[in-house]
């Protein structure tokens, strides 16, 4: 049966609420790797084994499942991610990750452009590259102005630049008269008026603020939206996740809806938090303040603080923008880290610290290394995020002083510009992922959602397994691609190191978190280029159902309808599935375009089928499941 049942004290019942059999269940765990059945009680794993094991222990009060054969995963987790700040503004924003074709995200934007009110902006906030298109290019400012004559919009790439139409220029007040940013570019005409172009060279804080100045949700719509930004996590199988605080996130103000939602029992999400400082040279004020007020692990096993940064001292920052050249870090950078580093070991505080460039890295190391000197950081748990061009022999002084690596696939959206200015040698080592895991470093993955990069996990799993950014360039030769075990452990089993839960997070065992996401193709078997296009049917936190979609759509929760009513999410939805064969075609316009603009709960009418479909009308039953419902029959 997989051990003890440790979970059977832990609550009144003595017989496990949910159960399900008839699976292929991949636990990650050692003992039992494979499984057909598991059980779950008070929040956490049981029994896992059999379908006739996992039976018996159950009653006529357990919610029995069937998977019908589908493949099971550990609930993922996405390591650096900014969910806290991304699900303020889902609502407000026009997805375009994973649309396949510039032509349909500009009919996008056309139409989100006519159903948006003043003084609202139409937002598309990071999330893809233009690699991913077909026409393989940007949008351009006579498209977007055409798209959008009156909308103010704002239509950021990654954090190499912004494009604002004339309508978003007047309302941030970008003139002639306006002064050139530091380390960024506001493009002008022959006339000296701005174009509507921003470019980070390579500050990107000129996107930052931008950005800030658009209107922001009221409060019961932020409510809304991070309750539609958790379910679209938790539809993409993602359990748990790590918040790296993030630019204009300030704290207390902007995590009281998280707050509210973890009091209420509503997180869908197991959150860790970093506190990220808001304000330069005033960094070590920020720590202060929150030395004084908690200590890491305060919280619940759904929501709960993990330490400092990403950021650390703003001089320290790097800028991951690969269409510029590396930036140099300012000659205070040492003095400005030491301090914070030093408090912070003193007080027992894990970091993360953000560092693209080796350059940077070597730079952080020489002060960990002079702090752990005098204060031990050894057993801290500290981290680097990113590491693209780290060495081995930054990798061993990072070993060395306890450190692990987060990384992300920013490669997979930033590859073809990396490639460009550095050279394909060079992006075949960047990150050194198989490297790091040689050495037995702890390395956990992420996205660094949601604006440098896309929250889709499967994009992330992809890169790592295929080597190849999302436009198809051959990053990394065979021999340094991982195994899709190796990269699915990265993102489960191995993640949990980084907030201090391994073995209760990331793994299906008895006495574990009962994190799940049944898939609804099989991971292991599933074409390579499939990988990226894999979702849950069926997602369990804390052993409820969170999400279900197919046949399993009546088992989910409610969720309040999308608020406001001409929000994009409401129409297109997030993430957009390709429809095989039809990769420029953005399957979520078929839910607009319907008089039911969602899933019907009794019949499960999907629309991702019906885009996807290629079944001949020949066959009715077949034709009308795909089309509507096998009612039409």
């Amino acid at each position: 049966m997989g051990g003890p049942l440790p979970a059977y004290a832990a609550g009144t019942r003595s017989t496990p609420d949910l159960i399900l059999k008839n699976g292929r269940i991949t636990t990650l765990d050692v003992a039992t790797p494979e499984a057909t059945a598991i059980a779950m009680l008070d929040g956490k794993i049981v029994a896992v084994g059999s379908d006739a094991e996992v039976a018996q222990l159950g009653d006529a009060t357990s919610r029995v499942v069937d998977l019908q054969r589908a493949r099971v995963i550990p609930g993922l987790i996405d390591s650096h991610t900014h969910v806290i700040r991304g699900g303020l503004n889902y609502n407000l924003e026009l997805r375009w990750d994973g649309v396949r074709s510039l032509r349909t995200a500009l009919e996008m934007l056309r139409a989100q452009a006519r159903d948006t009110p003043p003084p609202q902006w139409v937002r598309v906030v990071g999330g893809w590259s233009e690699m991913q298109f077909e026409e393989k290019r940007m949008p351009t400012l006579k498209e977007i102005n055409e798209a959008a004559p009156d909308t103010p919009v704002f239509v950021l790439n990654l954090y190499n630049q912004a494009f604002l139409n004339r309508a978003a220029l007047r309302v941030v007040g970008y003139t002639r008269d306006t002064p050139q940013p530091p380390g960024a570019i506001i493009e002008r005409d022959a006339r000296g008026e701005p174009t509507g172009l921003l470019l980070a060279e390579p500050n990107a804080f000129v996107l930052y603020n931008t950005l800030a100045k658009g209107p922001r949700l009221n409060p019961e719509d932020q409510v809304n939206s991070t309750l539609h930004f958790m379910r679209e996590e938790n539809r993409l199988g993602v359990t748990s996740v790590g918040d790296a605080g993030g630019g204009f996130q300030s704290y207390p103000e902007d995590y009281g809806v998280i707050e509210q939602l973890g009091r209420e029992g509503r997180l869908t999400l197991r959150i860790a938090y970093n506190l990220f400082p808001q304000k330069a040279k005033s960094e070590l004020d920020d720590m202060r303040r929150w030395v004084a007020s908690g200590r890491p692990g305060d919280g619940s096993d759904m929501y709960r603080l993990n330490g400092a940064g990403e950021m650390l001292a703003f001089s320290a920052a790097d800028f991951e923008d690969f269409m510029v050249p590396r930036p140099e870090m300012p000659a205070d950078m040492e003095a400005d880290l030491e301090g914070i580093v030093r408090f912070l070991a003193g007080n027992g505080w894990p970091w993360r610290m953000h560092a693209t460039y080796e350059q940077t890295i070597t730079r952080a190391l020489d002060v960990f290394e002079k702090v752990h000197r005098d204060i031990p950081i050894d057993r801290l748990g500290w981290l680097f995020d990113h590491c693209e061009t780290v060495t081995p022999a930054s990798l061993e002084r990072i070993k060395k002083l306890g450190g692990g690596v987060a990384i992300q696939n920013r490669m997979s959206m930033q590859g073809d510009y990396f490639v460009r200015r550095y050279g394909l040698a060079a992006a075949a080592q960047t990150p050194p992922v198989k490297r790091m895991l040689e050495m037995g470093l702890p390395v956990a993955l992420g996205t660094d959602a949601t604006r440098v990069n896309s929250y889709n996990p499967w994009q992330a799993l992809y890169w790592l397994v295929s080597g190849r950014s999302i436009g198809g360039t051959e990053l990394y030769p065979e021999d340094r691609r991982l195994s899709r075990m190796a990269a699915l452990r990265l993102m489960t089993a191995d993640g949990a190191w980084f907030s201090r839960e391994s073995g209760l997070k990331g793994v299906l065992r008895p006495g574990a978190y009962a994190d799940l996401a049944v898939l609804d193709r099989d991971y292991f078997t599933v074409a390579q280029d499939q990988i990226q296009d894999i979702v849950s049917v069926l997602t369990v936190v804390a052993g409820k159902i969170v999400y279900g979609g197919g046949r399993y759509a009546p088992l989910a929760p409610p969720i309040p309808p999308v608020s406001p009513t001409w929000s994009p999410v409401r129409k297109y939805g997030g993430y957009s599935a390709r429809a095989p064969g039809r990769q420029g075609h953005n399957a979520r316009a078929y839910a607009a375009m319907c008089d039911c603009n969602s899933r019907c709960m009794v019949h499960a009418h999907d629309h991702f089928q019906a885009a996807a479909a290629t079944v001949p009308a020949a066959d009715p039953r077949a034709f009308w499941g795909a089309l509507g419902c096998s009612c039409n029959v």
